[in-house]
């Protein structure tokens, strides 16, 4: 169902007008999220830009047209957020000078605040404590002796991580021993850090939420995730957890959405304990990897959502309309060869999204497979069964 809070009396009493098809939406970032955010929005009738690193991205196939290489000069982007209604973001390393050079001739959705909090995990951290969100435990690191200082204090084992650009276990190294010290500091310092505890969870889950202009929330169900390597490999939704740990991942959603102000879509990740206890353990002010199943499995998916939001729209309903699987697809699927897109369509329920990148590598993500089906057991099964396909017909 849809978990709906209630419009604060600050929000509800602001009128702010808004942003109708037709009007020009600007989206910060050319990956595979600014690339499905356009195709949703062009599907309402907006036209969208992207101002994007390089011209050969996905977002660049969906955009009506984009700008290269303009997130490292404010001036020249704030002249080009003129030609918009409303602008948002597909990624959180946008620099925040940029998002706050835009926000003052045109609405930046999540605003520059959210970006600055999200995208260093030091800030985020704070963010968690000074609002009651459990997360796990932690100390910030800007020395040799101040890591060992941090490991006392936390124990072993612990995670070693940097506070800016991380991503899919990236910018991250596990400490087991205090021998290892010294190594996990020269290979990630001398950059601000932060050492979290080990967290010996049960499951990982994520809520994807969206919030709008005048403070009503949504979520969708929570959807189990199964990492691989530390990047995303499967998720399912429904996650099969109890009714209490659903629910109270949806309301921590929320209130991280509600403290953050957030206007458009976030994902929040958690660690689900033994006990079904939760803790946060990531948000991202953006759609998510785990919620692209939603194009498929809810009425609503994140990415429309995301346009409704971001344009002041009212909030589509997040209500499932069949349990879902979502797999990754890799560039190792093109280890033999062209994968066989004909297999893996064969199988029922299957959906393929191909995300349009230039070149296929290890690790790197290329496309997602999704699966509809009577039960979530049943989904999965024929999600890993297309994605198997794919290699046992590749040809060279």
């Amino acid at each position: 169902m849809n978990s709906v809070s209630h419009p604060s009396l600050l929000h509800a009493a602001v009128d702010r007008p808004p942003v109708l098809p037709g009007a020009t939406l600007g989206v910060l970032g050319g990956g595979q999220l600014g690339a499905m955010f356009a195709s949703a929005a062009r599907r309402m009738g907006y036209r969208v830009e992207a101002v994007v690193d390089h011209a050969d991205c996905p977002a660049a196939r969906h955009c009506d047209r984009v700008h290269v290489g303009l997130l490292d000069d404010p001036a020249r982007l704030v002249e080009l957020g003129r030609r918009f209604a409303a602008v948002t973001y597909e990624f959180e390393n946008v620099p925040v000078a940029a998002a706050r050079a835009l926000d003052g001739v045109v609405p930046v959705r999540p605003g520059p605040n959210v970006l600055f909090t999200t995208q260093d995990r030091g800030r985020e951290k704070a963010f968690l404590v000074a609002h009651g969100l459990p997360c796990a435990p932690h100390a910030f690191v800007r020395s040799r002796d101040d890591l060992v200082a941090a490991v006392t204090r936390t124990g072993l084992p612990a995670v070693l991580k940097t506070c800016a650009s991380g991503y899919d276990g990236k910018g991250q190294r596990r400490i087991d021993s205090l021998a290892e010290v010294d190594a996990a500091w020269g290979a990630l310092g001398p950059e601000e850090l932060v050492l979290e505890g080990w967290v010996p969870f049960a499951c990982e889950i994520s809520v994807v939420a969206a919030r709008g202009l005048h403070g009503e929330t949504v979520t969708w169900e929570p959807s189990l995730n199964h990492h691989r390597h530390h990047i995303l490999d499967c998720s399912l939704v429904p996650s099969g957890l109890p009714a209490a740990t659903v629910d109270g991942a949806r309301r921590m959603a929320e209130q991280v959405l509600e403290a953050l102000d957030v206007v458009g879509v976030a994902c929040v990740e958690f660690f689900v304990m033994a006990d079904g206890g939760l803790l946060v353990n990531e948000i991202a002010p953006r759609p998510h990897n785990s919620g692209h199943l939603t194009i498929e499995a809810s009425t609503t998916s994140q990415f429309e959502q995301q346009v409704r939001a971001v344009c002041g729209l009212p909030l589509g309903s997040t209500k499932l309309r069949a349990p879902a699987a979502m797999v990754n697809l890799l560039g190792d699927c093109w280890e033999l060869g062209e994968p066989d897109w004909n297999a893996a369509l064969a199988v029922e329920g299957v959906s393929l999204h191909l995300y349009g990148k230039s070149a296929p590598r290890p690790g790197r993500k290329m496309g997602h497979l999704t699966a509809l089906a009577g039960s979530v057991a049943e989904a999965e099964a024929a999600a890993r069964a297309a994605r198997r396909a794919l290699a046992r017909g590749a040809v060279g």
